[in-house]
C-alpha cells in the first residue's frame, strides 16, 4: 500500500457530553508512514478524539475508518487487537512491578493467561514466555532502559516513565501509535532521547504515529503534517512552518509567539 495513503480517516465525527460538544463534526486523516501532530488549546477536543479512536468513548455521530474498516464504536480491546495502541499524558505503568515485568505483561493472546494452560501445555507456555522475554530485552535496549530492567516503575523519573510507556507499546507490535503529550513532564535531556526514539519508531520500524503535543519545538522537530483543533473541529493543517504562520492558528492558539 502506498506510504502516503490514509491509514486513519475520521469523517464528521461528533461527541457530545450532555449539552457540551467536545468533538464537533471533525473530519481529518492520518497518512501511513507519517508522524502527524495534533495541537490546539486546552479543551479543543484532542484527547476526546483519541478516546473515540481507541474506543474509550463512543461517538455521538460520524465515522472512523482504520485501514479501510469502520472502527467507530468498537470497544478498546478490539481496537487494540486491530493494531491501534496509545499512551497517556500521565504514564500508566504498574508502579509495583519492575520495568521488565511491565513489558512482559503487554503481548496479547498469551497462553499462560488461561488458567489450565500452565498445567496442560507447560512446554508451550514456557517457550512463549521465553520469546516474550527476548523481545522485551530487545525493546529495552532500543529505548535505552536495559540497565533499569529490574527497577520498580515507581522509581523512574518522569522521562524514564515516558520511555517505559513507549517500550510497553512496542511489545504489542502496533500499526498505529497514538501518543498523548509524550513530552509532558520530561526534562530537556531526556526529551531529546525520547524524540529520537519516536523518530526511529516511524523511520526504522514503520509505525505510523499520531501525537498530541503542546511543545512546539518538539512538534516542529517530529511532525509533518501538523493538524490544529479548535472548539472540537479541525481548524488548519500543514507543515509546522505553515501552521506557525497561519493567522487562524495564531488567533486561536499560538498567540503572539510566532508573529
Amino acid at each position: 500500500m502506498p506510504a502516503q495513503s490514509p491509514i486513519l480517516e475520521v469523517d464528521q465525527l461528533t461527541k457530545s457530553f450532555g449539552g457540551v460538544l467536545a468533538v464537533d463534526n471533525c473530519t481529518l486523516s492520518v497518512n501511513r508512514g507519517t508522524i502527524t501532530g495534533l495541537i490546539g488549546p486546552n479543551g479543543a477536543g484532542k484527547t476526546t478524539l483519541f478516546n473515540l479512536i481507541t474506543g474509550a468513548e463512543k461517538p455521538t455521530s460520524g465515522t472512523i475508518n482504520f485501514q479501510g474498516h469502520g472502527i467507530d464504536g468498537l470497544p478498546p480491546h478490539k481496537t487494540f487487537h486491530q493494531g491501534i495502541v496509545r499512551t497517556f499524558q500521565i504514564a500508566r505503568s504498574i508502579k509495583t512491578m519492575t520495568v521488565l515485568e511491565n513489558l512482559m505483561l503487554m503481548p496479547p493472546h498469551q497462553s499462560g493467561e488461561r488458567i489450565w494452560n500452565p498445567w496442560l501445555f507447560n512446554g508451550r507456555v514456557s517457550r512463549e514466555e521465553e520469546q516474550h522475554y527476548e523481545r522485551a530485552m530487545e525493546v529495552l535496549n532500543f529505548v535505552e532502559l536495559i540497565g533499569l530492567r529490574d527497577e520498580y516503575a515507581a522509581n523512574l523519573s518522569g522521562g524514564q516513565k515516558k520511555l517505559l510507556e513507549l517500550a510497553r507499546t512496542l511489545m504489542c507490535d502496533p500499526t498505529l501509535l497514538l501518543l498523548d503529550e509524550p513530552g509532558a513532564g520530561v526534562n530537556r535531556v531526556l526529551l531529546g532521547k525520547l524524540a529520537e526514539k519516536i523518530e526511529a519508531l516511524c523511520s526504522d520500524l514503520g509505525i505510523t504515529i499520531f501525537l498530541i503535543e503542546h511543545d512546539m519545538d518538539l512538534v516542529t522537530r517530529l511532525c509533518n503534517p501538523v493538524l490544529v483543533m479548535s472548539e472540537g473541529s479541525l481548524l488548519a493543517e500543514g507543515t509546522p512552518e505553515e501552521i506557525k504562520r497561519d493567522e487562524r492558528v495564531l488567533e486561536a492558539y499560538l498567540g503572539g509567539q510566532y508573529r
